[in-house]
């Protein structure tokens, strides 16, 4: 069996072994560079290295390879119906030729996994949107976090876009209401060493996050957060450490409450600000009703 395909505009410049993952699936490494080697994937009709970067215009040649994890990688993806497009669709803040942003609702998953497969960049690859290129995650945003998301439309901005992030030149600004009164000033800097493990190793990482705290009374608090690092969980697990955990985080639950009356998390990524050639970007997303009706039962100010 031989199959070709046409490298388009949008993975230009992109290693060999990529390209083949973001086609034909979750193939081991090991696996690509063996069939690369014995001439069973070919760019152009002739052997590369898995190092190799393919042009606009290449031919990936596919002879006898297995094909068993792409079968078994398009079962489990998970396929949009058109009333979810649309629904995700109607929540775009800005669209324009090199990224979509939009107020992502909670309770869905900005890439699929095990737990997950309704997700963000499924939705929108099927989205006339991206008729002509794909879409391409820059950043996180927890599953059940609402608010600004950035999908950049081709490799070069997704490229410009997740530098900006990791250099910390993307200015991120998120609304939280906790679970009581957070004693500390007005204003300043959350400093700590968040504890993470990938297996049994042991990962400590300094955190560090300026706030504002917007109101308060004994039974909750409502702050504004600008994470300087960029740590998983980072807000949930410092807000945690100080006794006064996010309204609705499962996870980080100081309430003691094996079972939480509120299903939402109160965590919201209300505003992004970024430069790239010298303009200037900021998008804000409008808080999510069940916010908002949080902050008046809890009788906080907006």
């Amino acid at each position: 069996m031989k199959k070709s395909i046409y490298v388009e505009k949008t993975y230009d410049h992109m290693r060999i072994d990529r390209f083949i993952r973001s086609h034909l699936g979750k193939i081991p490494q090991g696996l690509i560079e063996k069939n690369l080697r014995n001439g069973k994937l070919k760019l152009n009709q002739k052997k590369v290295k898995s190092s190799q970067k393919v042009r606009t215009g290449d031919i990936l040649n596919i002879y006898n390879f297995n094909f068993e994890n792409k079968i078994e990688l398009n079962k489990s993806k998970y396929r949009p119906s058109n009333e979810v497009i649309r629904e995700n669709e109607n929540l775009i803040i800005e669209n324009n030729e090199n990224f979509v942003v939009l107020n992502k609702k909670s309770g869905i998953s900005v890439q699929g996994g095990t737990k997950s497969k309704k997700n963000i960049i499924d939705i929108f690859s099927k989205s006339d949107l991206f008729k002509d290129s794909k879409p391409f995650s820059v950043h996180r945003l927890d599953k059940d976090t609402s608010g600004v998301f950035i999908i950049a439309k081709n490799r070069e901005t997704a490229q410009l876009l997740t530098s900006l992030f990791r250099l910390r030149k993307v200015y991120k600004t998120y609304l939280a209401i906790c679970n009581g009164e957070v004693i500390l000033n007005n204003e300043g800097f959350m400093k700590d060493e968040l504890v993470r493990f990938e297996s049994k190793k042991k990962i400590t990482e300094k955190a560090e996050t300026k706030y504002e705290i917007l109101d308060k009374n004994n039974n909750a608090t409502f702050i504004e957060l600008h994470p300087i690092t960029g740590r998983k969980h980072q807000l949930r697990k410092q807000l945690f450490n100080l006794g006064n955990s996010i309204i609705g985080d499962k996870k980080y639950n100081t309430t003691n409450s094996l079972k939480m009356s509120n299903k939402n998390l109160m965590l919201h990524s209300y505003e992004i600000k970024f430069k790239i050639d010298k303009k200037k970007y900021t998008f804000r997303a409008t808080p999510p009703d069940y916010f908002r009706n949080m902050l008046k039962a809890k009788r906080l100010n907006f």
